[in-house]
């Protein structure tokens, strides 16, 4: 294969930080806050969706809403994370936001369960498309001295999406203004109004320049980078020179046997921490987040209208965790930083978890529990879609995205809230328990593995975290070796 060399992937890398980077962050990261407004509207609409004069849905119907939803997110990571990398970064994060928009505000218009499932499964669709291509979009994007922060805020800006969702259901639902009846319908309209507006950011965010010299389009890629350093400039004055250069190889998305052999063979134990870490951290996330309500009600009884007032607390700890760890990820490292937020979230859930089973806590109390063990565990999540983005090469790195998102998110997701909420119709504080033992199991395991196994990725350009496929060792970009 004859290999090119280029010096983009470092003019990119050395750009100080500027407000070409937050647009860049603002326009793509939105992705986080459209899941969780998405999540949080249809768990706090849960009950209004059961009346008559709403679609009047059974609580199965409701639960297998959620389940289609989580399915389509499957499903759309996987087609979309494919096609990311065959048709490029912007192109496929502007159809996913697209597919959002028109599946959310279709189901503000649903007229019966059928219409609602379908659009929930479709807005999953376009919320598992986006995983994939906007973390490897951001991942190219941004400069590795703040690439582990910047994607650690990003990803805990689901939070910010909860928030927003439960306020908005909170003033919707409220008969002083829209009502039960149209509020609903009014909240999945006002989630597509968003996509809009982020729809018309995104389309001045660049194609990835190190996409497009993966598949052989040099002189477009030469023209963005120009732009690019051009904008900085204005800003920061003159630029400082950009050292060493990178290999490229591959002008093409690799067929999927490739894609296998290098996450099973070349790349195998990063594929182990990558599938441990992702599946722990659903597992723990889907657990808790999905029964919320149910624990809140049943063992504290609190009424079913201000379920939405304790999500505040609780995502207070899940956005704040990754904005105060993340320089940390930059600075201590990514294993230290990884095994310690893993740890300790899994050993937090534990206490919390006997102090529930004692009746030491009462409403308030769990809720700042738990914001203080997702405090933690928010950064230890986030930590896992930045691993899987960046330990494996430019080439697939989109599809190898959408691989442990839909592993991780398909266990974990399916089974926590099926299995927690069998605990909780148990009514035993005991079972509960044993629950939460189980998540704070995975996630400590997870961590333990990835304190012996993960990448030191910090601080390190892509293309030295991971060579793009085809390069060898005479081009002095040869990723770690597999363990």
């Amino acid at each position: 294969m004859t290999l090119s060399h280029s010096n983009i992937p470092a003019r990119l890398d050395r750009l100080p930080w500027s407000r070409w980077h937050w647009r860049v962050v603002i326009a793509l990261g939105v992705a986080w806050v459209l899941d969780g407004l998405e999540v949080t509207l249809v768990g706090s609409m849960g009950g209004v969706l059961e009346r008559s004069d709403t679609l009047a849905l059974s609580a199965s119907q409701v639960g297998w809403s959620g389940s289609l939803y989580i399915g389509g997110a499957v499903l759309g990571a996987l087609l979309f994370g494919r096609l990311t990398d065959r048709l490029g970064r912007k192109r496929l994060f502007l159809v996913t936001l697209a597919v959002y928009m028109l599946a959310t505000l279709a189901t503000g218009f649903a007229p019966d369960f059928t219409f609602f499932a379908i659009c929930r499964f479709l807005t999953g669709l376009g919320i598992g498309g986006e995983y994939a291509a906007i973390n490897s979009a951001i991942d190219e994007l941004i400069p590795p001295q703040v690439r582990g922060r910047a994607n650690l805020a990003i990803n805990g800006s689901f939070w910010l999406g909860a928030a927003l969702g439960a306020g908005v259901s909170l003033v919707l639902l409220d008969e002083r203004v829209l009502g039960p009846v149209m509020g609903w319908r009014a909240g999945f309209v006002l989630g597509a109004v968003l996509a809009v507006a982020i729809l018309l950011v995104r389309r001045d965010v660049p194609e990835s320049p190190r996409w497009l010299l993966a598949h052989g389009r040099h002189e477009e890629a030469h023209r963005i980078i120009e732009l690019i350093e051009a904008e900085v400039s204005a800003q920061h004055g003159a630029l400082p020179e950009a050292a060493g250069g990178s290999a490229y190889g591959l002008h093409a998305a690799p067929p999927l046997r490739t894609v296998a052999s290098v996450l099973l063979g070349r790349y195998r134990s990063r594929s182990v921490v990558a599938l441990a870490l992702m599946l722990s951290q659903a597992f723990f996330y889907n657990a808790i987040f999905f029964t919320y309500a149910l624990v809140l009600t049943r063992f504290h009884h609190v009424p079913d209208s201000l379920v939405a007032l304790y999500i505040f607390p609780f995502a207070l700890g899940n956005v704040l965790g990754p904005l105060m760890l993340g320089p940390l990820f930059d600075r201590v490292g990514r294993r230290r930083m990884i095994a310690l937020t893993y740890v300790l979230s899994g050993v937090g859930l534990v206490l919390t978890g006997v102090a529930f089973m004692l009746g030491w806590l009462n409403a308030l109390t769990q809720a700042l529990c738990w914001s203080a063990v997702f405090f933690l565990a928010s950064a230890a999540a986030s930590s896992a879609y930045l691993t899987v983005s960046e330990v494996f090469p430019l080439e697939m790195r989109a599809v190898a995205i959408s691989v442990f998102y839909a592993l991780g998110t398909g266990a974990g997701g399916f089974a926590a809230p099926l299995l927690f909420g069998m605990l909780i119709e148990s009514g035993s504080r005991g079972a509960v328990m044993a629950g939460y033992a189980l998540g704070a199991a995975l996630v400590i395991a997870a961590g333990l593995l990835a304190l012996r196994h993960a990448v030191d990725a910090e601080r390190k350009p892509l293309e030295e975290v991971a060579a793009p496929l085809g390069a060898t060792e005479q081009d002095g970009c040869v990723g770690p070796e597999p363990l």
